[in-house]
């Protein structure tokens, strides 16, 4: 059949509470023209961020009911480490409860002043937590990574050549780690294959230097190194996962994103000596090593997502859902970074309003824009929250996992539609409020 249908039911709804666009006028305005700052039933579509909310499925809720609460060692614990350990092959997990958490203990031991921490692309929250301990965080995507037009399978893959003469440049004792985030957010969800994965490691073994993946979308990297890399149409996507993971020396994962949780995460190491640096830092901020801030039920539900997320018939919907969104916005004229990613899709908004100089925010002018003319919640992926480090002004239209129907969809794009037609009366914006860090969280704004 040509119609890829959700493989799911629905068993439990929550109701939107519809607003007039005189309303959401006042309540943007009432929010400084930042999203973040909407209250949530305010908001009819929310494509905000794919982070932590996901519709979790019958297997997972009753995981909450099994979920053992002991301080230490509990059976849950058990069957999460079971789990991410079968899947990394790493030999340390320590659960955190969220991603950033993870990053925070990661770069906290390993970072540091004169320290330089290369990536494909760092999102935010990694680039904030390697700079906060006063060390540098560097891209090093490949030349095609950051342009929306060119249409090639793997835009997401480390710059190998860069990556060499940077390390040359700063010395390998300067550079303690190098992440590589899959699927790669910051550029349009774009995946790393599984050449570049190899070959990273290959080159950063010359120089000792471990490799880290940032795996929050493992699964979905997976699904298109299935569909795109020659050799892996006829793996399972369990196996190109457990590949992906054999190249690797550790790895941070919000689970709130491809373990199909509402909170939880973990950071896992080979290194002994580092895992044991890793548990006694946990235990100061997070908690004992066991639970690592999170509730058994929490381990529970991303030990059953982490199972779940590798079911070929979901991703197929998945992808697809987000490639049919794209088509639709790209027949209306609307720029987007092509090809469309797993989670998102990304519009480039410094394309869609030329009128809009970059100094005037074009993303953050967008945003507040389709709140108001049909309440939906998007992000800012440019200037204002990547400063001088922006590839492109864009916005990211983010999908929460198994929790839109197709009509929402067909909504968002009759809201694009409306848009396009009025586009060149939006206003640009300015900061009312800039805060120091992590800026596209609270900053406040108003139309120039």
């Amino acid at each position: 059949m040509r119609t890829i249908i959700e493989p799911f039911r629905i068993k439990m709804v929550e109701p939107i509470r519809m607003t007039t666009k005189e309303e959401r006028q006042a309540i943007i305005e009432a929010a400084g023209y930042n999203p973040f700052l909407v209250k949530a039933e305010d908001v009819l579509i929310d494509l905000l961020t794919d982070s932590g909310t996901s519709a979790m499925s019958q297997e997972q809720w009753a995981g909450l009911m099994r979920g053992d609460e002991s301080y230490a060692g509990s059976r849950s614990f058990i069957r999460f480490e079971s789990v991410t350990k079968s899947l990394t092959g790493l030999r340390h997990v320590i659960p955190t409860h969220q991603g950033r958490a993870a990053e925070r203990i990661l770069f906290s031991l390993v970072g540091g002043k004169g320290r330089i921490i290369p990536s494909n692309t760092h999102f935010d929250t990694t680039r904030a937590n390697i700079e906060f301990e006063g060390a540098r965080a560097v891209d090093v995507i490949a030349p095609d990574g950051t342009d929306p037009e060119v249409l090639a399978p793997f835009k997401g893959n480390m710059d190998l050549v860069a990556l060499e003469a940077l390390i040359r440049d700063v010395g390998p004792e300067n550079v303690p780690v190098c992440m590589l985030t899959v699927t790669n957010n910051a550029t349009g969800g774009q995946p790393v294959s599984m050449a570049n994965i190899r070959d990273t490691k290959a080159l950063l073994r010359q120089f000792d230097i471990p490799l880290f993946l940032d795996a929050c979308r493992f699964a979905e990297n997976a699904w298109f190194i299935k569909m795109r890399e020659d050799g892996y149409a006829e793996k399972t996507l369990e196996e190109i996962a457990k590949e992906m993971f054999s190249h690797v020396d550790g790895c941070t994962m919000s689970a709130k994103k491809d373990a199909l949780a509402n909170i939880g995460g973990f950071l896992a190491v080979n290194d002994d000596e580092l895992a044991q640096r890793v548990r006694a830092l946990l235990i100061l901020t997070e908690g004992f090593p066991t639970y690592g801030g999170l509730a058994g039920r929490d381990l529970e539900a991303i030990a059953q997502g982490l199972i779940e997320i590798l079911d070929e018939d979901y991703m197929r919907y998945r992808v697809r859902s987000v490639e049919f969104l794209g088509e639709r916005l790209l027949s209306l004229g609307v720029p987007i970074f092509q090809p469309t990613g797993g989670h998102a899709v990304y519009v480039d908004a410094g394309r869609f309003l030329p009128h809009i100089p970059e100094s005037r925010f074009p993303g953050q002018a967008l945003v507040s824009a389709l709140y108001v003319e049909g309440g939906i919640r998007a992000v800012e992926v440019g200037s204002v929250m990547f400063g001088h480090n922006a590839k492109a002004e864009l916005v990211r239209l983010a999908i929460p996992r198994r929790v839109l129907t197709q009509s929402h969809v067909e909504y968002v794009v009759e809201v694009f539609e409306s848009i396009v037609r009025n586009k060149d009366n939006i206003p640009g914006m300015r900061f009312v409020h800039e805060a120091k860090v992590l800026r596209h969280f609270t900053s406040t704004f108003e139309p120039v």
